[in-house]
C-alpha cells in the first residue's frame, strides 16, 4: 500500500491495492459516524457480523437457546476452523473463551508452577495479566524477572538469553503489541531463545491478530491468546487461545468443566485430547457466531494485506503528528504497528481524549495504571492512544491531524 503525506501534517492522503478501504467503509456502518480510531480497544464491525448476532438471538427467542445452539453447530465447528486458519494452527489447538484475560488465566494456572519457579516477562505485559502473574508470585513464592528492554524499546534478547541461561525450567510470557504503545516485541526471535532453553511460551496476541500476520508455528510459542473484539472486529466477549497440541495433552484445567470433560465413575474424568479441554459451557453462542464471520472476514482481507495498510496508515500518521509542534509521540523505536500513542503539552491526555471526541474523533486515554512495567518505567503518567484500521480513509486521518493540531494550539 502507497501513502504520502501531502500539505504539512494536516492532509495524510492513502491509497493501494492490498486493501478497498471505500469498500470497507461501505460496510462498516459506524465508519460513516465518527473518525474511529479505537481498534486497539473494540474495533468496528461489520454489518455482517451484527447481523449474524441478531439473527441468532432471534434464533434463541423463537426457538430456546438450546435449540438455536443445535441449529448452528456447523457454524460454532467452522470457528475452529477459521480461528487455526489464521494463525497458522489445526483446529485441535484452539479453544474459545469469553476475553483473552480468560484464556491467559486459564493457561497460565494449567500450567501449574511451582515454588521458585521462575516467569520471564516482558515489560509490554496488560495490566489484568500482570496483576495475575503477581498474585501468583507472591503467593506461591514463584519468582517474577521483568526482562528489561533495549534502545530500541523492545525485549533486549540478549538480556532474556541471559535470564534463561542463568536459571532452571523457566515460562516465557510477553505481549505481543502492548496497549500503552505501538511497540512491536521480537516474538519470533524470543520464541527461538525459549526453545533453546526448554522454557514454555506464552503470547498475548489480544493486539496483534487481525492486525499484523501471525503464524504459530514461525512464532514458537506453546500458546497463544487473543480477543475478538479488537483488530479481529468480532463481538465483544469473545476470544480464542492456541495451544500447541503437545502443552495441551500435558496439562489439566485446575477446574474441569463439562464442555471439556466426561465424568466416567464416582470419583473419576476424562479430558478431551483437544485444547477444548480448556473450555466451559456456558458462552454467547450468538458472540461466537458473530466472530465466525469476523474471522471469515479477515482471511477474505489477507493478513499481509492487512499489515501493509495498517502500518503504512499508522506510520504516516506518527509522522504527521510528529510535526505539530507541543505534541510528542510516545511510541518507542521498535513501533511499526496500527498503534500511535501520544501526548500534547499542558493538557492531559484524558482532556485531550474529551476534546477529541467533542470533535467527533474517537480514541482512548491510557493511564500507567495500565502499563507500569511500560508508561510507569517510563515516566509516562498517560497516553493518548489512536489505532488505526482498515475502514479508515483519508477524512478520518486528516480530521485526527486537524483536531490534535487544534487542541495543542489552545495551550
Amino acid at each position: 500500500m502507497e501513502s504520502s503525506l501531502e500539505a504539512g501534517p494536516s492532509v495524510l492522503q492513502v491509497r493501494g491495492p492490498g486493501i478497498d478501504v471505500a469498500a470497507e467503509r461501505a460496510r462498516t456502518p459506524g465508519a460513516t459516524l465518527a473518525h474511529h480510531f479505537n481498534a486497539a480497544g473494540a474495533a468496528l464491525p461489520t454489518a455482517s457480523v451484527v447481523q449474524a448476532v441478531v439473527d441468532h438471538l432471534r434464533l434463541e427467542e423463537q426457538h430456546g437457546g438450546y435449540e438455536a445452539a443445535h441449529l448452528v453447530l456447523d457454524r460454532v465447528e467452522a470457528v475452529y476452523d477459521d480461528a487455526a486458519r489464521l494463525i497458522g494452527a489445526t483446529p485441535g489447538e484452539i479453544a474459545l473463551f469469553d476475553s483473552a484475560s480468560t484464556g491467559l488465566r486459564t493457561i497460565i494456572d494449567a500450567l501449574r508452577l511451582e515454588s521458585r519457579q521462575r516467569l520471564l516477562v516482558s515489560r509490554s505485559t496488560y495490566v489484568s495479566h500482570a496483576l495475575h502473574l503477581m498474585s501468583l508470585g507472591r503467593e506461591h513464592d514463584i519468582e517474577l524477572v521483568i526482562v528489561p528492554n533495549g534502545p530500541s524499546g523492545a525485549v533486549d534478547l540478549t538480556a532474556l538469553d541471559a535470564e534463561l541461561a542463568s536459571g532452571g525450567p523457566a515460562v516465557v510470557c510477553v505481549a505481543h503489541i502492548p496497549t500503552s504503545s505501538g511497540l512491536v516485541e521480537p516474538v519470533a526471535e524470543i520464541g527461538v531463545l525459549a526453545k533453546r532453553y526448554g522454557a514454555r511460551y506464552v503470547l498475548d496476541a489480544t493486539q496483534s491478530v487481525g492486525h499484523v500476520a501471525v503464524d504459530v508455528a514461525a512464532l514458537g510459542c506453546d500458546a497463544l491468546v487473543t480477543t475478538g473484539r479488537k483488530f479481529l472486529r468480532a463481538p465483544r466477549g469473545t476470544g480464542f487461545a492456541y495451544i500447541s497440541a503437545e502443552l495441551a495433552a500435558a496439562l489439566a484445567p485446575t477446574a474441569p468443566d463439562v464442555r471439556g470433560a466426561v465424568w466416567t465413575t464416582s470419583m473419576s474424568w476424562e479430558l478431551k485430547e483437544s485444547a477444548r479441554r480448556f473450555e466451559t459451557w456456558e458462552a454467547s453462542i450468538a458472540g461466537r457466531v458473530g466472530l465466525g464471520v469476523a474471522l471469515a472476514e479477515a482471511l477474505e482481507r489477507g493478513s499481509m494485506q492487512t499489515e501493509t495498510c495498517l502500518r503504512t496508515v499508522a506510520g504516516r500518521l506518527r509522522t504527521a503528528l510528529s510535526q505539530i509542534p507541543r505534541v510528542t509521540v510516545q511510541d518507542p523505536p521498535a513501533s511499526p504497528s496500527a498503534i500511535v500513542t501520544f501526548t500534547v503539552d499542558g493538557q492531559a491526555p484524558r482532556r485531550v481524549n474529551e476534546l477529541l471526541a467533542l470533535r467527533n474523533v474517537r480514541t482512548v486515554s491510557v493511564p500507567a495504571s495500565h502499563a507500569q512495567w511500560d508508561l510507569g518505567a517510563r515516566g509516562v503518567e498517560a497516553v493518548v492512544r489512536a489505532s488505526a484500521h482498515v475502514y479508515n480513509d483519508e477524512s478520518d486521518i486528516a480530521a485526527l491531524v486537524a483536531a490534535v493540531t487544534e487542541i495543542a494550539g489552545e495551550n
